[in-house]
C-alpha cells in the first residue's frame, strides 16, 4: 500500500471516526492537487462548489450504507485518500441539486474519474454519484482494497488500459513455460547445410 495511506491516513486521529471529514489534507497529494484544480476551474466558470467529503472511515461507510446513501458496505476509494465529494455551494450551504455534468467534464480534464460515468460514458451505469470524483478506475478498486496497489504520482486513470495490459502481460508471462529453442531438428539442420 502506498506510503501516504500508511503514513498519514491510517495514523490520523479521524481514522475510525463516524463523522464526515472534509479535510483536503487527507487526500493523497496528487489527488489533492487535481481536486483543487477542479474546484478552481469550476469557480472560474462561475460555479460555486465546495469539497464536502474526503476521507471516509469504515464506520461512516457502514452508516451511509445503512441509510441507503451508498451502495458500498465496506470502505470505498474515499478511505484511501483517492476520492472526494464536491457539491455546489448555494447560499453558503452544500447543495446536491442541479446539473453536475460540468463536474464530469472538469474531472476528466483534471485526470479524475467522475461518479456520473465512472470513466466510461458509453456504458449505462446502475449507480450514479454525480458529486463524486476519484483517482482510481473501477477496474483498479479491487487491487486498491486488497492492498496490492496504490497509485504513484504518474498514474493517470485514463491511461488505465495501458497499465492493465502491462500487468496482464507480465502476469501471463510468469505463468507460461519458458519457450523451447527455435532451432530446427538436427535432421533438418543437416539437410539445410548440404
Amino acid at each position: 500500500m502506498g506510503s501516504f495511506y500508511r503514513e498519514v491516513i491510517s495514523k490520523d486521529t479521524r481514522f475510525g471516526s463516524p463523522l464526515r471529514v472534509a479535510d483536503a489534507s487527507l487526500l493523497e497529494p496528487m489527488t489533492r492537487q487535481l481536486v483543487e484544480r477542479l474546484v478552481a476551474a469550476a469557480q472560474q466558470m462561475g460555479i460555486a462548489v465546495m469539497i464536502y467529503e474526503t476521507y471516509r472511515s469504515q464506520e461512516r461507510q457502514q452508516e451511509l450504507f445503512n441509510n441507503g446513501a451508498s451502495k458500498l458496505r465496506a470502505v470505498g476509494v474515499h478511505h484511501y485518500g483517492l476520492a472526494c465529494d464536491i457539491v455546489r455551494l448555494v447560499g453558503g450551504e452544500p447543495c446536491w441539486k442541479g446539473d453536475f455534468t460540468f463536474m464530469g467534464q472538469l474531472a476528466q480534464s483534471c485526470g479524475l474519474i467522475w461518479g456520473g460515468d465512472w470513466g466510461a460514458p458509453h456504458i449505462k451505469h446502475s449507480f450514479i454519484d454525480s458529486v463524486h470524483v476519484q483517482r482510481c478506475t473501477v477496474a483498479r478498486q479491487g487491487d486498491l482494497f486488497a492492498g496490492a496497489w496504490y497509485p504513484d504520482d504518474t498514474y493517470n486513470p485514463y491511461d488505465e488500459a495501458q497499465h492493465l495490459f502491462a500487468a496482464a502481460k507480465s502476469s501471463l508471462r510468469s505463468r507460461l513455460p519458458e519457450p523451447e529453442s527455435h532451432k530446427p531438428p538436427a535432421s533438418e539442420r543437416s539437410r539445410a547445410s548440404r
